[in-house]
């Protein structure tokens, strides 16, 4: 998503039919609808619990399980952990692929799997803190559980500045030989378009307007669809869904030909997996169609409402603890990608310090806490230094005029309600 393009703005994708009885989706007493019973499994498409074995049991012959999660979700992470180790009890020939990982740093992959390394080198050699910068404490017991196992992990993406060239130029503009590897997306169904133009407007413009070029239209979704930048912005996000979706594949063929019943596990943002648009869209036109969606799904949240599509099966959490203590690092709350003007801001996570500065996307940094500016990682090394309740002065470039912004971080860097 990473442009992680996809941080939170949790990125609506298209619709996959789902067949409940391929994950023996059996009601387990007569249960209320509504999603207040934490540890429970509910099928969206029944409106009904599922008994935890038999869906256990039928997801372990499945090709392809992707476990969705908002990154910065503690909860979300500890219910992936359990799925690793529940899947690998049913079945021990596990893959295990991350969104976190552009495939060039897959020797450190290979290398941790295989007890190689410890832990703080590991993050040093994948180039963590750049690529990824969400806290490794809440990734690092999936790490170990698949260190543990010897199970293989793999990068599943591609480097940022891939699909930054395609969100700037479009797939069709950027020569085959410059996206990273990545083969031809198969065509967004009209359900994902919708969706990503909700998500655009969000992102690209306040409340009620959205940014095209120097214009300002109304919140319609069906009026971005013909914007040439939108079309680069799908084409971005249709290249990270690929690159994701191939990655997988791959080492599914790989896995099979030695062991036929391998599974392949797929850890990635809940917007690349929800509704079967994203990856298990990109899966199915590279001939894996035996996908299966899970999601976590906090326990306020009402079932009857849930989207019969929005995943084969979603497990019950406990809503996030807003009073525990987020990993002390500052967060902005934006998407970048370097370009020759400098450090150019795609994306505005919804209810960040971004927001409440006044930042938006097209955004240009110029310069933090007066020190010039040019590079992704600089701006991050400064963010990087912030204490809690200090400000951040920017300044930015916005149609050709410099103007000054103070990013005000929380006292405690917890995530804004």
């Amino acid at each position: 998503m990473q442009i992680a393009f996809l941080f939170r703005a949790s990125v609506l994708l298209a619709i996959l039919l789902l067949n409940s009885a391929a994950i023996a989706a059996e009601p387990v007493a007569s249960e209320t609808r509504a999603c207040g019973r934490i540890g429970t499994w509910f099928d969206p498409a029944t409106g009904k619990t599922i008994a935890p074995a038999p869906l256990m049991a039928s997801l372990a012959r499945r090709s392809v399980v992707l476990l969705g999660e908002e990154h910065d979700n503690a909860e979300h992470h500890r219910w992936q952990l359990h799925m690793l180790a529940s899947l690998h009890a049913h079945n021990p020939e596990l893959t295990v692929g991350f969104e976190m990982f552009p495939r060039r740093v897959q020797p450190a992959l290979d290398a941790w799997a295989a007890g190689k390394l410890e832990a703080k080198e590991f993050l040093k050699q994948s180039d963590w803190a750049k690529i990824w910068g969400f806290h490794p404490d809440l990734y690092l017991p999936l790490f170990h559980f698949a260190r543990q196992n010897r199970l293989s992990m793999i990068g599943l993406n591609v480097d940022r500045s891939v699909i930054a060239k395609i969100g700037r130029e479009g797939w069709d503009a950027v020569p085959a030989d410059q996206r990273g590897g990545v083969s031809t997306p198969a065509a967004a169904s009209d359900a994902y378009l919708r969706d990503l133009a909700e998500i655009w407007i969000t992102s690209h413009r306040k409340p009620g307007t959205y940014k095209s070029g120097k214009s300002e239209a109304a919140t319609d979704p069906a009026s971005v669809l013909e914007d040439e930048a939108f079309k680069r912005f799908v084409g971005a996000q249709q290249t990270w869904d690929r690159a994701m979706a191939q990655a997988l594949a791959g080492a599914l063929a790989d896995a099979r030909k030695k062991r036929p019943n391998a599974l392949v596990v797929g850890v990635v943002g809940q917007g690349h997996a929800e509704y079967g648009h994203g990856v298990p869209h990109q899966l199915k036109d590279l001939g894996v169609a035996d996908t299966a969606i899970l999601l976590p799904v906090e326990s306020t949240t009402a079932c009857d409402n849930l989207p019969k599509n929005i995943a084969d099966a979603v497990f019950i959490v406990a809503p996030r603890d807003r009073s525990e203590k987020a990993p002390s690092k500052a967060r902005l709350g934006v998407m970048m990608e370097t370009t020759d003007r400098g450090v150019k801001i795609t994306r505005i996570v919804e209810g960040s310090v971004a927001t409440a500065s006044n930042l938006l996307a097209e955004d240009i940094v110029i310069s933090a806490a007066g020190r010039p500016v040019k590079k992704i990682s600089e701006l991050i090394a400064i963010i990087g230094r912030q204490a809690p309740g200090t400000w951040l002065p920017l300044m930015i470039r916005r149609d050709g005029k410099e103007i000054e912004l103070v990013a005000k971080f929380p006292a405690n860097f917890k995530k804004p309600k």
